[in-house]
């Protein structure tokens, strides 16, 4: 009997998967059977291999995905190593007539899927690629000019208008699978998650993981948060965001599906909190457009005069200082140690962390960007890298240069003395005013509160006065030369 494959990439789920059910329709066409594939290639990815997180939230999502295929009558065939040589074994091993997979946002991964594709072109093997990943293709969202774009609010104003987001694909019933499928890795043998020691405790505690999970996460979601998201999304204290950014990077939800659900739950009529919430989305989509137009935005600054920042060199004691949560800075340390404990922070911390390391400490973006790829459960490279830039004043659409968030009000306007209280359980006996900056509480409260700095807790890299000056020198350095 006739095979297709179905190649799986960051999209591990069933419903709503277009490449798996143009698959399924071109198999019962022909009375043909369908062989769901994933391939785990570090090499290919090369240093933007998946971290830690993003493996162990991997594991997880591909044991969701092969019990779903098994419901539906199938099964996943795993392989490990170079794709350009399995997928032919794969064909060769099946007699695959057709490869259908879904649109690729990395650079390395849409050079990689071109190359296979013409070299199974040769061999009468067509590929059919799919836009899984996005609302609207990078590159199909034009300003009146006809150029593409390099600014998120014009960009966000004329995806909306374009509309032409297609319609949500109906889940399969079944899925036509060899009687004798290809020979396949069991997902342990991935070797995926953490041992010796097993750090995970954390993010199994925080995650459900699986296209299930992600379905319900949107829906309480929409019933709990959506009315009030525009508010609450920036008070770390809360829960007041959607938490689906992993589930949308691993693609099990699509954000089709988020989007329709979005209109049809406010009857095409988005509350403001929907429309902050939709506004999330499409930053998502943005960020694969520029890194469509800039492949080398995870290294580069989009803005050419950042080449010549000037950049700290002996850095690397304040950077691990950062990675710990040892700053002297509450808010920042409680950002951080909630990343490594979970695997994700909340994403106006994220912005304020960020700040920090590039704007107070002047340690190169870049690391932080590392940081985050391989501590993130929802590393996404396009995303990672255009918010970075964005924080340290050098994306396409960056923040003002002389924008320097002050850890210490920020974490006041805010309300997040709960969030800090949680991460940082050595200053919860401070008053809501000293637990942002203890370093300037007097010592009577300190001594009330059982806190020794130095001792219990460090005291801060830098003032902010002194981080703040420093930054708006350099940028006026870089400015002066341009």
């Amino acid at each position: 009997m006739a095979t297709v494959i179905c190649w799986f990439h960051q999209d591990l789920r069933i419903g709503d998967h277009p490449a798996l059910h143009a698959a399924i329709n071109a198999a019962e066409a022909n009375g043909a059977t369908v062989v769901p594939l994933y391939i785990l290639d570090d090499a290919a990815a090369g240093r933007w291999a998946m971290g830690g997180a993003s493996r162990w939230w991997l594991h997880h999502s591909l044991t969701d995905l092969n019990q779903g295929l098994s419901r539906l009558g199938a099964g996943l065939v795993i392989r490990r190593g170079d794709a350009e040589a399995i997928i032919p074994e794969i064909v060769a091993e099946t007699g695959a007539t057709a490869l259908f997979t879904s649109r690729r946002g990395e650079p390395w991964s849409k050079q990689q899927l071109d190359r296979i594709a013409e070299n199974l072109k040769s061999h009468d093997v067509h590929t059919h690629i799919s836009n899984s990943p996005f609302l609207i293709e990078p590159g199909d969202v034009l300003s009146k000019t006809g150029n593409r774009m390099r600014v998120f609010t014009p960009f966000k104003r004329n995806l909306l208008a374009r509309g032409g987001i297609r319609a949500v694909l109906p889940r399969p019933q079944s899925i036509p699978y060899p009687a004798t499928p290809p020979q396949s890795l069991s997902i342990e043998d991935l070797d995926l998650l953490p041992k010796s020691p097993d750090w995970s405790g954390g993010l199994q505690k925080a995650w459900r993981v699986g296209e299930a999970a992600a379905l319900n996460r949107l829906q309480e979601f929409l019933d709990e948060t959506a009315s009030h998201y525009h508010i609450s999304r920036d008070h770390p204290s809360e829960i007041g965001t959607s938490r689906l950014s992993p589930h949308l990077h691993f693609g099990e939800l699509s954000p089709v599906t988020i989007y329709h659900a979005v209109m049809d739950h406010s009857g095409y009529a988005p509350s403001e909190g929907l429309e902050v919430f939709l506004s999330e989305v499409i930053w998502r989509e943005f960020s694969y457009e520029l890194l469509d137009q800039f492949p080398d935005m995870p290294d580069q600054p989009l803005r050419p005069e950042f080449a010549n920042f000037p950049w700290r060199q002996d850095y690397h004691q304040d950077l691990q200082a950062w990675q710990k949560g040892m700053t002297g800075y509450p808010l920042i340390d409680a950002g951080m140690r909630e990343l490594y404990e979970t695997g994700w922070m909340h994403n106006r911390v994220r912005m304020i962390t960020a700040s920090f390391l590039t704007k107070h400490l002047l340690i190169p973006w870049q690391e932080g960007e590392a940081w985050f790829f391989d501590t993130l459960v929802d590393a996404d490279l396009a995303s990672n890298a255009a918010g970075w830039q964005w924080v340290a004043g050098c994306g396409a659409d960056a923040s003002p240069y002389f924008r320097v968030f002050n850890p210490i009000t920020q974490g006041t306007k805010f309300d997040a003395a709960g969030y800090v209280r949680r991460w940082c359980p050595e200053l919860r006996e401070l008053d809501n005013k000293s637990i942002f900056a203890p370093f300037d509480a007097p010592p009577t409260v300190l001594l009330g509160a059982g806190v020794t700095l130095g001792r219990d807790y460090p005291h801060p890299l830098i003032s902010h006065p002194d981080g703040r000056k420093q930054a708006l020198d350099a940028f006026a350095q870089i400015k002066s030369a341009s």
